[in-house]
């Protein structure tokens, strides 16, 4: 009697098996997951690309260690799922990581499924989004999981500044395997079921004697307001991803395209007589600079990067007349809006980041200078403050700077002035730019004169006028084509938006180097 096997019955073999790898380690495993409030990794990739996108990678894929009993369990998938899809019917890589097997723990042939996606994004030219749910390395594979660990970290930097990455903290990240989501360009954290750390709290109470949760070392919270490791965090999975879709839609697929144009239905030429009444023209009084954005971007709709980190300066995406544009604005609601050396440290980032993914910069410029204090220059406030500066200096996307009120100092000259590089430099009737206030220079210019005088605040009071009306007037620095135009406040959006489309053309080209030395 023939034993052949037919085409049929191998085919359904194959669906067996491939619903084997679908469903995973059972029900029980599952629940387990979702009692901790965490989706699975199927489900995750789900809420993330469109339906019926999602195209696997290595679905069958077993790992071949032994030992530690290692051999008795070899699931499918080996603890992580990668493929591709599409996110609004553009293409996205993906990996997440399945906690359900082995911990989510990676061990050689997880990080090989991971290093051929990172690879196959690469060359594709699309973004890649990792959703972190992993106890770290597999310790039964040994040095092989920390090699594959290091080929992830080798990944990251050769698509820094090629393809967008997104790190989606899901659940723990300890170790060496924090340092990929720190090499990539966001970092979306859920409270209470993602933490990040080096070290964990059983190893800080046994070094330095201290006690504290997960959360409280390294939480979401922690992360998106002291540290600065996260960009956004969210209460719930669901949300989180929702705004990782949203993120990815105002982002070019790699270094080579022009980030998606939208129809958004609010005219360029709206004009933003609001924004005479936001912003008060004495100079000491603070303001929300965030009502500025809302009235200047289309329908007042922006993504702010880093909100609870470096408050004193907000970074942010949005679109003017349908373009995507990153806009760094000091906010006088906190700390005055100075620049310090958190606020340098995320602004340089987000326009690096900016100009690497060919996305125009607006500055709106508000600051009365670097922060002062023993702990800044202790603190390196000095290195700190030339990231942002070099930044500006290194980006070559259209730059254009919008001169609201103060701009004093070194900080006038590091928020992308005209002497650094920006293509466009305009200014409202309230600016003052100046090196230092007028309260301050007459104090220093004037010293003997005050001193000797009879009446010393009366004296005082009038060379601050002096001062002011002589070298601080609104049409100072345009007098010397330091500023390209005095603007009414109500035409700011017609004019950016033309401003830009006139600059979407730019071409600028960096002498011929390896890289740049930049400051740490």
């Amino acid at each position: 009697m023939s034993t052949t096997v037919t085409t049929a019955a191998r085919v359904a073999e194959l669906h067996g098996i491939r619903a084997q790898a679908v469903a995973g380690p059972g029900e029980k495993a599952t629940e387990a997951q979702h009692a901790k409030g965490k989706l699975t990794a199927r489900e995750r990739i789900e809420l993330l690309l469109d339906p019926g996108s999602f195209q696997e990678v290595e679905q069958l894929r077993r790992h071949r260690a032994t030992g530690f009993g290692l051999e008795a369990k070899k699931p499918y998938t080996d603890g992580v799922v990668t493929g591709w899809g599409t996110v609004e019917g553009r293409t996205v890589f993906v990996y997440a990581h399945d906690f359900r097997i082995f911990g989510g723990a990676l061990g050689e042939a997880h990080a090989t499924k991971i290093h051929k996606i990172m690879d196959m994004a690469i060359a594709a030219g699309a973004p890649l989004v990792s959703l972190n749910d992993g106890a770290g390395a597999r310790i039964q594979e040994g040095v092989s999981a920390l090699a594959g660990y290091g080929g992830i970290f080798q990944r990251n930097t050769r698509a820094s500044g090629v393809i967008p990455q997104i790190s989606v903290m899901l659940g723990p990240c300890a170790g060496g395997a924090a340092y990929s989501p720190a090499l990539t360009d966001f970092v979306f954290m859920v409270r209470e079921t993602s933490q990040m750390f080096i070290t964990g709290p059983d190893v800080v109470k046994a070094v330095t004697g201290e006690e504290i949760t997960q959360n409280g070392l390294g939480g979401a919270d922690v992360h998106a307001e002291t540290s600065g490791v996260c960009h956004f965090a969210y209460d719930d999975e669901e949300t989180c991803i929702a705004e990782v879709r949203y993120l990815l839609s105002t982002l070019p697929q790699n270094n080579r395209e022009a980030p998606p144009v939208a129809a958004t239905g609010d005219p360029a030429e709206r004009r933003t007589e609001a924004l005479l009444d936001l912003v008060p023209a004495d100079g000491n009084r603070p303001y929300d600079m965030r009502r500025v954005i809302e009235e200047i971007v289309d329908n007042g709709e922006y993504l702010e990067i880093h909100e609870r980190w470096s408050a004193n300066v907000l970074c942010a995406l949005a679109r003017l007349d349908g373009h995507v544009v990153g806009l760094v604005a000091n906010q006088p609601q906190s700390l005055a809006g100075v620049l310090d050396i958190g606020a340098s440290e995320k602004a340089a980032r987000f326009v690096q980041f900016c100009d690497a993914f060919n996305i125009p910069l607006i500055t709106l410029v508000d600051v009365p200078g670097f922060l002062p204090g023993v702990d800044q220059e202790h603190g390196g406030i000095i290195r700190h403050g030339a990231k942002l500066l070099y930044a500006y200096c290194n980006a070559t996307v259209p730059r254009i700077s919008l001169i609201l009120r103060k701009a004093y100092g070194g900080a006038y000259i590091v928020m992308d002035s005209q002497s650094i590089g920006a293509d466009l430099t305009l200014a409202w009737p309230t600016n003052e730019i100046a090196v230092m206030g007028a309260e301050g220079a007459a104090n220093v210019i004037f010293r003997r004169d005050i001193a000797a005088s009879a009446t010393p605040e009366a004296v005082r009071e009038q060379k601050i006028k002096e001062y002011r009306s002589e070298l601080m007037h609104p049409y100072y620095a345009a007098e010397r084509g330091l500023v390209d135009d005095v603007i009414d406040p109500a035409e700011t959006r017609v004019v950016l938006a033309s401003a830009l489309a006139m600059l979407r053309t730019k071409h600028a080209d960096l002498p011929a180097r390896k890289h740049g030395n930049q400051p740490q």
